[in-house]
């Protein structure tokens, strides 16, 4: 079966460089599938787990945004931050989770919801990705 290269960059950083068989990411308009050959495209992402599966395996990333360019043979995800789903620390996703919903049940005036709810979803994310991973 035919690969294509995969490029995932923060502003940190690589995270993964390899070569896949086929990428699902969470876009801004839903869920897609790339194969090797894809169009060209460019496309925003949403907090979402990017799976990229290889011949007998499958690599779980959380994503938090960012943007996914599709060439015909290299996808590169240009992401606000990204990790794998063997280097989440599950016991610091678990505590920004409940930090986040703690925050969000307070009816203080000092509490920033919006920015409440982005972590939430980020540590949720994260768990879930953690999950799937393992």
């Amino acid at each position: 079966m035919s690969t294509m290269k995969v490029n995932i960059v923060t502003p940190d950083g690589p995270v993964s460089e390899t070569d896949a068989n086929m990428i699902i990411a969470v876009t801004e308009s839903g869920e897609i599938g790339i194969l090797p050959g894809h169009i060209a495209m460019v496309a925003p992402l949403q907090i979402g787990e990017l799976r990229l599966m290889m011949d007998d395996s499958t690599e779980h990333i959380a994503v938090n945004g960012g943007f996914l360019e599709v060439r015909p043979d290299v996808v590169t995800v240009l992401a606000q931050s990204a990790e794998t789903a063997s280097h989440i620390d599950i016991a610091r996703a678990k505590m920004a989770a409940k930090r986040a919903e703690d925050a969000l049940r307070s009816k203080t005036d000092d509490v920033d919801f919006k920015a409440m709810e982005l972590g939430l979803k980020r540590a949720i994310n994260r768990i879930n990705v953690y999950g799937s991973g393992q």
